[in-house]
């Protein structure tokens, strides 16, 4: 399947890339170690470094960066950003914008006054036929200082406008640079589709097959990862 990125031909030179997940992978994942110490159990146990269903999550799809440094102090935003000048554009040049407080009044993500910010992008997003995409906050992410709103877009069709990223700034204390290439968003690609949906009583043979299958995840690392998972 080819997803395909478009953006204004004067910023080729200055955006960057959307890129695959599980290129973008944190540099806290990669420095955890795979096993550690329980203290209450008193046994080494594997990390959510060694769980594919964890690693496999955050690998997947595609992650949307955010277009340049933006220095944070005090809740105040700033940037320098010398985008080249073009005559007639209609696009805002600002990397990030803000998303009045009244379009989330009655929603848990209602602070009073304080509006939300917008994570502007500079590209626009074309699937296949029938595909849609899922866009959310980039997976098991808790250590960024934004939270990014879960939303889909049918990607099929609209595809010549920017998918911009609306999200809730959870670390007030935060001070610094968020850098260029941040991941704001994670994209993935879903078939739309209806589904049918049935309840059922396990047989005996599935009761069988149950009860092994626990036996030997319980007995054996890495079952799951070895015999079930498929490589994305």
């Amino acid at each position: 399947m080819n997803v395909t990125f478009r953006c204004p031909p004067e910023l080729e030179q200055v955006l960057p890339r959307p890129v695959p997940a599980k290129v973008g992978l944190p540099d806290w994942l990669r420095r955890m170690p795979a096993t550690a110490h329980d203290e209450v159990l008193g046994v080494e146990l594997m990390t959510v470094k060694k769980c594919a269903p964890f690693l496999d999550a955050m690998g997947y799809g595609f992650l949307m960066p955010l277009a340049c440094d933006l220095q944070i102090d005090k809740g105040r935003l700033s940037w320098d950003w010398d985008l080249p000048a073009t005559p007639g554009e209609t696009y805002s040049r600002s990397p990030v914008a803000l998303h009045a407080a009244a379009q989330v009044r009655g929603s848990p993500f209602e602070k009073g006054a304080a509006p939300m910010l917008k994570f502007n992008a500079f590209w626009t997003i074309e699937l296949p036929a029938g595909w849609s995409l899922l866009c959310t906050h980039p997976v098991n992410r808790t250590d960024l200082p934004f939270r990014s709103l879960t939303g889909m877009v049918d990607s099929d069709r609209y595809t010549d406008n920017f998918i911009n990223f609306v999200a809730e700034w959870i670390d007030p204390s935060f001070s610094g640079i968020l850098p260029r290439g941040t991941p704001v968003a994670q994209c993935i690609p879903v078939r739309r589709e209806s589904f049918d949906y049935r309840f059922e009583v396990m047989t005996q043979d599935e009761t069988d097959a149950f009860r092994d299958t626990r036996d030997s995840m319980d007995g054996t690392a890495g079952v799951y990862r070895r015999d079930m998972r498929v490589r994305k």
